[in-house]
């Protein structure tokens, strides 16, 4: 036998003799423990996430729970929640129903204000879509939120939605016309019309408290380290076991989370969730060989404006489904799309298009991943069939939000000074410098990082759906700067 062939088959015979020694009861405790804090941390995401929010708002913010925070300028990369608008001034408000039903009560929206919104549960299912072209078509109104197990009275001239959690929160987009100060002053304005109540104060509300936390760093990206199951203890804690969640009160408690119990994980534990929360990350972000590339993205979200687009759904098909349903399918629960898709955004929606459509973008035309570096450009063919405004924004590949330390997010239809080209089309430019002449149509980017795009179309119209119009891929472009403006 030759002598590379023996020693292949004598590593090949070692390796099968050390798999075949039965672990210690300790080891196989331990891998029990570490497999459960992973598929914890996959099924946790959406929950935790909203945590995450909550939690910033409590702590560094003026705001409380039933109250109204809201950015008063739009958002810029000191808002660090995942993949948000920057051209629609998000008010926010998080409830609770533990006390009772929650009334939140939308002005009409009209020709100077209008509100995108949607009701969430903790778990981020969409309760219902709210605002000019949610449930109420705009009209406003008053939309009642229940709690689990609720069985009093349903007053008559309410909007009621039935929750499966205590809290949950509600996500206003205030439209903007444009960026200019007045118009932003308009949608703080209309903004600051809704209400938010405990239906036992219905007779006589009391003012519904605003805070504007433009200034606070805000930051809400997931991190995958010990204090991720902190989160989601505190979930565990408030909120009652929904029945297709049950299957994992066993699993929880033998990672230490157990409803009416203290969480105090040892030091031993905290490692051992620490390398598990490691692990979901790097799983749900298909971290191979230190590239970023997303196989998960890939495989997960099907290209929309054609089979070859490297535009894609903002979601997995099987997820919109679900929450567009309300899971009514009992044969179909899919905690690992829905990881994804909380992994790198917030927010519910009901119907997905109705009021708003999203397309992500991760690579160039040629299949490259977005490198912010180098400068690109995506052509926006004239005639985009919105009926309100289209966007792009870039985000941090890494962390799924805004850029840090750019001085822009986002182009969108609603700068008035954004330069088309004599056939109508916009060109937009992507990269760490304006080109010369470009700056107005310019979206800068880190070049140290990886970047990701995201499309946004509001009140899309049916030529889109029908791919009538088509947003073409990203092109590399070789680039003659104007230097960097901010």
């Amino acid at each position: 036998m030759k002598p590379l062939i023996a020693a292949g088959l004598a590593l090949m015979m070692s390796t099968v003799s050390a798999y075949a020694q039965t672990p210690s009861s300790d080891d196989l405790n331990r891998r029990l423990i570490e497999r459960r804090a992973v598929e914890a941390v996959i099924w946790g995401i959406p929950a935790v996430n909203t945590d995450l929010m909550r939690q910033e708002m409590l702590t560094r913010t003026p705001g409380k729970v039933g109250q109204v925070i809201y950015w008063g300028r739009p958002l810029d990369w000191h808002n660090q929640t995942l993949t948000p608008n920057p051209d629609a001034l998000y008010f926010m408000t998080f409830f609770d129903t533990r006390n009772g039903p929650i009334v939140l009560d939308l002005p009409p929206g009209d020709a100077n204000g209008s509100f995108n919104g949607n009701i969430v549960t903790v778990w981020q299912m969409p309760l219902e879509d709210a605002g000019l072209l949610g449930v109420d078509k705009g009209a406003g109104g008053k939309f009642l939120i229940l709690p689990p197990g609720y069985n009093g009275p349903k007053p008559d001239g309410y909007i009621v939605l039935q929750s499966d959690t205590f809290g949950g929160y509600m996500l206003l987009r205030s439209n903007l016309k444009s960026h200019g100060d007045a118009d932003v002053q308009a949608a703080i304005a209309y903004g600051k019309r809704m209400k938010v109540y405990p239906l036992a104060q219905a007779a006589s509300p009391p003012a519904t408290v605003f805070s504007d936390v433009k200034d606070t760093d805000f930051d809400s990206t997931i991190r995958y380290d010990a204090a991720f199951f902190e989160h989601l203890n505190r979930i565990v804690q408030d909120e009652p076991w929904i029945d297709r969640d049950r299957v994992m009160i066993d699993s929880l408690r033998s990672i230490g989370i157990e409803k009416g119990k203290p969480f105090a994980p040892s030091e031993a534990m905290k490692m051992v969730l620490a390398s598990a929360a490691k692990e979901a990350g790097d799983w749900l972000a298909a971290k191979e060989a230190g590239d970023w590339l997303a196989a998960k993205y890939d495989a997960g979200l099907p290209p929309f404006f054609s089979e070859t687009s490297r535009w894609t759904f903002p979601a997995p098909p099987d997820v919109v489904k679900a929450y567009s349903d309300g899971f009514a399918d009992l044969n179909a629960y899919p905690t690992d799309s829905r990881a994804l898709a909380y992994s790198y955004a917030y927010i519910g929606i009901k119907r997905l298009g109705a009021g708003q459509f999203y397309a992500i973008s991760i690579r160039d035309k040629a299949g490259d991943a977005f490198d912010g570096s180098k400068t690109y450009r995506l052509n926006v063919p004239a005639n985009v069939p919105v009926a309100q405004y289209w966007s792009v924004t870039a985000y941090d590949r890494e962390t799924h939000a805004l850029i840090k330390n750019v001085g822009r997010a986002s182009r969108s239809s609603q700068i008035p000074d954004l330069k088309k080209n004599p056939d109508g089309s916009v060109d937009i430019y992507i990269g760490p410098a304006a080109p010369a002449g470009q700056e107005t149509n310019w979206l800068p980017t880190d070049p140290a990082r990886k970047f990701e795009l995201m499309a946004r179309f509001y009140a899309p119209k049916k030529e889109f759906f029908d791919k009538v119009w088509k947003l073409p891929d990203v092109e590399r472009i070789a680039t003659t700067t104007g230097g960097p403006t901010k």
